[in-house]
């Protein structure tokens, strides 16, 4: 598929993927398509910043390859690796035949053949259906090294492997980069990006989502559930449920046959909402009744 022409064409093509998407946010992925530029997500955990990459492939026909980062990930074990036990193997076989040529042996064993592609060389290799979609996530797991060497990689879209040489993307990936921002990434890397922070949705979005993820669900239980996660968000939690908590949640209720929210039905699937055992002890008898009747007042329709 051609990449989209507009705003307008960016939100409908990632709603036809399930993606409601605001236009702000729509706004920075045609930018970032019609540019060349990455995307640098920011955003609380489950707010759908790695949706949106994934809804951008699909939607795009493009494929999807992602970096998952973590503390000590480091340049060799995102862009390559040589295959050693192969390797040995082909030495092994080699010093069997007589008169191999050494020269040749070193060429072979340092060639494409033996070559693991990790993420970030797989996304600058030649692609069938055109450039894929780069998906760096939770950039804001590594440290000042990696970030450093991605500001290389992304300025020019290559990387240079010293038994062969450098390689250049022949057409630059799609690049999203996100980051639940429990440390600051560095600003020499955000200006490579453009920006935008992914926040929790209002009533009104966080409805059409769940009714575009979660269709068999009735009406009515989508707005008490909605209405009830996002009264739950104003609450002192350790860790406030995002989209995809609401999602899930809804989900399980399906999964009981509930057709509307009680505070029993609430503390038995709080764990489909709330990850900290701390913030579901909060919400154990009043509380939970409190919240769902402030809830149900607030989601009455006018």
């Amino acid at each position: 598929m051609t990449t989209p022409g507009s705003i307008d064409d960016v939100q409908d093509l990632l709603a036809g993927e399930g993606y409601v998407c605001g236009r702000a946010l729509a706004t920075v992925v045609f930018l970032g398509q019609r540019l060349g530029r990455p995307l640098f997500l920011e955003g609380e955990a489950g707010v759908g910043k790695t949706e949106i990459a994934k809804a951008l492939a699909a939607g795009l026909g493009r494929r999807l390859i992602r970096l998952q980062c973590y503390e000590g990930l480091d340049a060799a074990s995102a862009v390559y690796e040589w295959n050693f036990p192969a390797q040995m193997v082909a030495i092994r076989t080699a010093e069997a035949v007589e008169g191999t040529d050494r020269a040749a042996l070193t060429d072979e064993l340092f060639s494409d053949r033996f070559l693991i592609r990790r993420p970030l060389l797989e996304a600058m290799s030649p692609q069938d259906g055109g450039a894929p979609v780069l998906l760096i996530d939770e950039l804001d797991r590594t440290d000042a090294p990696f970030e450093a060497f991605l500001l290389e990689a992304l300025s020019d879209f290559q990387v240079t492997i010293p038994e062969i040489g450098t390689i250049r993307a022949p057409e630059p990936p799609i690049v999203v980069l996100t980051s639940n921002r429990t440390r600051e990434v560095h600003d020499a890397l955000k200006r490579r990006c453009l920006y935008h922070w992914v926040d929790y949705p209002d009533f009104d979005r966080e409805m059409a989502i769940l009714e575009a993820r979660v269709p068999e669900a009735a009406a009515a239980l989508s707005r008490e559930v909605v209405a009830f996660v996002q009264r739950l968000r104003t609450e002192d939690l350790f860790k406030a449920p995002g989209v995809a908590e609401t999602i899930d949640w809804a989900k399980c209720l399906l999964a009981l046959d509930v057709i509307a929210l009680s505070p029993q039905v609430i503390a038995d699937t709080l764990g489909a909402l709330l990850k900290y055992q701390d913030d579901i002890a909060r919400l154990q008898g009043s509380e939970a009744a409190r919240l769902l009747e402030e809830a149900r007042a607030e989601a009455a329709p006018a």
